[in-house]
């Protein structure tokens, strides 16, 4: 019934060429040496040619192969801009489009998941389809009640598909590494595993929608498409126009881009503070910027659209506030405190003994945007950022190896990451300090005061707690 290649042997095959593929590409390298061509001309010819294959490999396999494409896809902004050229295109592509699955195969799962008279729940119903993701495509129709709205559906086979992939690829991680500086594939592809079983649960992604469409019905800044219909294998969502995010990134004015930066961050950080649900997806396209009445109104009026809920992390409080509580230690120069923070939070491992100030300097750089009033995201700076953490020779590398991600961090971690990357991607202007103010627990001056009253405790009463809990006071 589908055209995914759902067999394990055919998508392992495609795979297995990959290495095969960097292999050969690598003895060609050599040749072009040997005769003559420089090591930095050959190099770059390698790279265009890994990320042709590479990426045209992923697209066409989509499940797990196509979710691993569109994570490393927000990290392009990383590589050495000589390189960068031949990856942007192909990237940029996995995030909006894949080949879609034919005609038939759309129409024999909505019969099978919305009965044999599915199409008089419509009053209209694109057979072409609008965009084409990892593990399904969606398509444009007009609800049986006359509102336009977005049909999701599965691909045939797309979970046993995922963890195919999702295994086979963990299997060459040290071949892909070197195509993103500076990050651990491996984690990355565990992480993606262990979410499939809940990206491929529409009912799961259907209440998460459901929960960011209630809370910012009526806000200025965001719009989330309420849910319509839901049943195993399809989601229906209110349809919503706008301008993709890449398009942004790829011809908007320096204005559009630092109001949809502006947009981005705060989306980022308000939605987990306001739905206890953190959107762990944001690559450019599951973003669209609304444009109003006017569609060549001024940007400081457009608000973001946001779309997929599939993958979200469920933190009730909100963020943590060991985020809020180390930035703003980290910010003051209070490296003692900030590390006794790091390692009660399992950041660094009982085994583990680092200097204090080395560690702020390590920290300080990264999250040198929190500093000012407003920070401008370039390519640039994430190079410089991934050089300093990927050189084998330099401090701030050896000293992060040494450093430790609790699991329970690993999502939020990649997620602000990736965000990060679409920023600098756009090269927008962003007052983030005011977001981090607005909505992180702990960043604020209050919060400073708070814990100079908590350090400030009675020790007598501070000796009794202990005694009462059996520790030596």
């Amino acid at each position: 019934m589908s055209d995914l290649p759902r067999k394990a042997v055919t998508r392992t095959a495609k795979l297995a060429a990959l290495p095969l593929g960097f292999a050969g590409r690598a003895t060609w390298g050599l040749g072009k040496r040997i005769g003559g061509r420089s090591a930095e001309i050959v190099g770059r010819e390698l790279q265009q040619r890994t990320a042709e294959q590479l990426f045209r490999v992923l697209g066409e396999l989509k499940g797990g192969a196509m979710k691993f494409g569109q994570a490393l896809s927000v990290f392009e902004s990383a590589l050495p801009e000589e390189i960068a050229g031949p990856y942007r295109a192909a990237l940029t592509k996995l995030q909006e489009a894949a080949p879609p699955m034919p005609t038939s195969t759309v129409h024999a799962v909505l019969a099978e998941r919305l009965g044999a008279d599915w199409r008089d729940l419509f009053e209209d119903f694109d057979d072409k389809p609008s965009a084409a993701a990892s593990i399904g495509q969606v398509h444009r129709a007009v609800w049986h009640d006359g509102r336009e709205v977005a049909v999701k559906v599965q691909y045939p086979g797309a979970g046993a598909a995922l963890l195919s992939d999702l295994t086979q690829l963990s299997r060459f991680a040290r071949l892909l590494g070197p195509l993103i500086p500076g990050m651990d594939i491996k984690p990355l592809i565990s992480e993606l595993r262990d979410r499939v079983s809940e990206e491929l649960d529409y009912g799961l992604e259907a209440q998460a929608q459901q929960a960011h469409a209630e809370e910012f019905a009526d806000d200025p800044d965001v719009l989330v498409p309420a849910v319509v219909h839901q049943s195993e294998q399809v989601l229906v969502t209110e349809w919503m126009d706008g301008v993709p995010l890449s398009e942004v990134i790829a011809d908007g004015t320096q204005e559009e881009r630092d109001r949809a930066g502006q947009l981005l961050a705060r989306f980022l950080f308000s939605g987990t503070a306001r739905t206890g649900l953190l959107h762990a997806d944001p690559h450019p396209g599951n973003f669209r910027l609304l444009t109003g009445d006017a569609p060549d109104g001024p940007p400081e009026k457009w608000r973001l659209g946001v779309l997929d809920f599939g993958t979200v992390d469920r933190l009730p409080d909100g963020l943590p506030p060991t985020i809020g509580t180390a930035l703003r230690m980290t910010l003051e120069g209070e490296a003692e405190a900030v590390y006794d923070h790091l390692c009660a939070e399992g950041f660094v491992k009982e085994s583990i003994e680092l200097d204090p100030d080395a560690v702020l300097d390590y920290l300080l750089p990264i999250i040198e945007p929190a500093r000012a009033p407003e920070f401008t995201f370039t390519r640039g700076w994430m190079r410089a950022q991934g050089a300093r953490i990927a050189d084998p020779r330099s401090p701030a590398h050896q000293l992060g190896r040494q450093l430790n991600l609790p699991p329970s961090y690993l999502l939020i971690h990649r997620v602000t990451l990736s965000t990060i990357g679409v920023l600098c991607q756009l090269g927008a202007t962003v007052r983030l300090r005011d977001e981090l103010e607005a909505w992180v627990p702990g960043f604020t001056a209050e919060a400073r005061d708070l814990d100079g009253a908590e350090s400030a405790t009675d020790p007598a009463d501070t000796a009794q707690e202990d005694a009462a809990e059996g520790t030596p006071a």
